[in-house]
């Protein structure tokens, strides 16, 4: 028996046990390496014609045998002979597929998928003995290799008929292993990883005493056909098929790179979120392969979080079959693929927002918080890509508007207005909107908690400033209003002193902002009421306190009121103060400290 030709038995071990930790992926190694020895073959009667071989004869033979427990894969490739046998397989890590790609790396037609050597031994978490029988194209003999693991092998002559390699797994005698003695888990691995590969895989299949072989895999992959030629029923139904939505997709993205780098991808953005999408057990990602292999079920790594509801396929020959998630990380042609993809999804929700609305506002609904939690949790680093892309209902349109239309609708305003509450029809109530709605103002009217702090990040959009206009720094008012409220404010500041400290809030001040409501609250700072609902409403938060300030309607009978108790009844100026305070709260949706206080105090007015 002869040793393996490595740094020691300890490598075989380390790989077998740490790089391979999904067992099932042997059998993709092992039809990988059966593809490249057809490839190789095809390629040599591409270039020699004395070499007659005929392409629709090519396949890769599966059998199962339970009572010998042998699982055998059989392919009609280029075969090894004795010293190939111990080049390739005698010497871990050695690739004969690799080193015959790198010899003819400037030539054409050349389509080798595996690195036939590390992936081979992956054979061994399976089987307690693997016997590679193997004929070259060129040569009468055959041999035969054997090796029970890390002990060593032996190569030793055999007969064999015709050109290629038969690989014969001993299943190990252990329960575990059992399932890959039958039929539906060996059907259902090669659909998994092996789906795509370019010549077909085929079982034996026994029916009325009679052995057929079905031909398993799909051979050519969807995102490989010329997107011409592919039905839009097609698209939808590999969606459904594929990644088990009922509901057809709003989009697909089918994308063929050349040239310095290759891959096609097809990418779909889904008409609804997935039941778990919005939960921690949700995992992002594309289906990641190398020439129609399956490298990974699930490539995190080749979409953003904000496009985490995007599905579909990646397939490039730039990528080894052997490649671990921390490698893909760091893998340039990765992280190239990914940038392309983004720019995809980016301008395909473009193209939807702009032309097909009815779609894009279906996908809004779905994955319109993802878009915006975007935004938010990159701290602004991301808005120039998703900004576009927000959605906010208009007072004036009375429907949902992009940030660019809101600025084509608006181009005399200098902000851009917006307020925050649970429900459009609420927040169309608020004093501050109504009296903003009846100038003519567009408003934007916000209703989920992460909006304000969306736009908060954004900042400005085209140059034009976001402002909250229940804060206290919207300016809307004449030059006269504003002349006629300052000097009521400083006519009347021991007045407003005395309710601001019965309060005990930051201001209180008369305003012409208000229509027809006698008070609002507003606030100063960088937190506002809504933020202040929203940060409290989190577990573990300490309480945050925006800066408030009451506003009273400076044409409201209520003004004369206040003035007139000034000069005659402080105390029952207190009390009036405690109730439009409450009113004001009540208005925005807060909170009153003791209720059972103001509900007296009304009670006391009304007697």
């Amino acid at each position: 028996m002869k040793e393996f030709k490595a740094e020691s038995k300890r490598l075989m071990e380390l790989m077998i046990n740490s790089i391979y930790t999904n067992k099932e992926i042997f059998l993709r190694e092992i039809i990988s390496n059966a593809s490249d020895a057809i490839d190789k073959l095809h390629y040599k009667s591409l270039t020699d014609k004395s070499i007659k071989v005929n392409k629709e004869d090519f396949a890769i033979n599966i059998k199962i045998n339970k009572e010998d427990r042998t699982l055998t894969i059989s392919d009609n490739g280029i075969g090894m002979s004795k010293d190939e046998l111990e080049t390739n397989l005698g010497t871990i890590a050695k690739s004969g597929s690799y080193d015959f790609k790198e010899n003819n790396e400037k030539k054409e037609n050349i389509d080798i998928i595996g690195q036939f050597g590390v992936g081979f031994y992956s054979a061994f978490m399976v089987a307690s003995k693997v016997e590679v029988i193997s004929k070259s194209f060129d040569s009468e003999d055959a041999n035969s290799w054997n090796s029970t693991g890390i002990e060593g092998y032996t190569i030793k002559k055999c007969k064999k008929d015709d050109y290629g390699t038969d690989i014969i797994l001993t299943i190990k005698d252990e329960e575990d292993y059992n399932c890959y003695l039958e039929d539906s888990t060996i059907r259902n691995l090669i659909k998994k990883y092996s789906d795509y590969i370019t010549y077909p895989i085929k079982m034996e299949t026994k029916t009325d005493n009679e052995v057929k072989l079905e031909t398993i895999n799909s051979l050519v992959p969807l995102w490989k056909r010329n997107k011409k030629d592919i039905t839009l029923e097609e698209y939808n139904t590999f969606y459904s098929d594929k990644f088990f939505d009922y509901e057809k997709p709003l989009s697909h993205i089918h994308t063929k790179a050349e040239g310095t780098l290759e891959y096609n991808s097809l990418i779909y953005i889904p008409s609804r979120a997935s039941y778990d999408y919005y939960s921690k057990s949700y995992e992002k990602g594309l289906q990641l392969y190398s020439n129609g292999v399956l490298v990974m079920e699930k490539c995190a790594d080749l979409l953003p979080d904000y496009f985490s509801f995007v599905k579909g396929v990646v397939d490039s020959p730039d990528l080894s079959l052997n490649i671990s998630r921390e490698m893909l990380q760091q893998n340039k042609v990765l992280i190239t693929i990914a940038n392309n993809i983004e720019k995809h999804i980016k301008n395909e929700l473009i193209s939807m927002q702009k032309d097909r609305r009815e779609d894009y506002l279906k996908f809004w609904e779905a994955f319109g918080l993802q878009i915006k939690a975007g935004i938010y949790n990159s701290y602004g680093i991301d808005k120039d890509k998703l900004q576009d892309l927000l959605m906010f209902y208009s007072s004036k349109e009375s429907k949902l508007v992009s940030l660019k239309e809101y600025i084509e609708n608006n181009k005399d305003e200098k902000d851009i207005y917006y307020a925050c509450g649970e429900a459009v029809e609420q927040i169309k109530l608020l004093p501050q909107v109504d009296a903003l709605i009846s100038k003519g103002k567009d408003v934007l009217l916000c209703t989920t908690y992460i909006d304000e702090f969306v736009l908060k990040v954004i900042g400005k959009y085209e140059e034009k400033e976001f402002k909250n206009v229940c804060s206290d720094n919207v300016d809307t008012d004449s030059l006269e209003e504003k002349e006629e409220l300052n000097n009521l404010n400083n006519n009347e500041k021991d007045l407003l002193s005395l309710m601001k400290d019965e309060i005990g809030i930051e201001e209180v001040k008369f305003t012409s902002r208000l229509k027809k409501h006698p008070v609002c609250l507003s606030t100063a700072g960088d937190i506002s009421i809504e933020m202040e609902k929203t940060l409290n409403a989190m577990p573990n938060n300490e309480e945050i306190n925006a800066q408030k300030i009451l506003e009273i309607n400076y044409k409201h009978p209520i003004v004369k009121t206040l003035q007139e108790l000034y000069k005659t009844d402080k105390e029952k100026l207190k009390k009036y103060s405690k109730i439009l305070y409450a009113q004001a709260r009540l208005i925005e949706g807060l909170s009153l400290d003791n209720p059972t206080e103001v509900t007296d105090l009304i009670c006391d007015m009304l007697v």
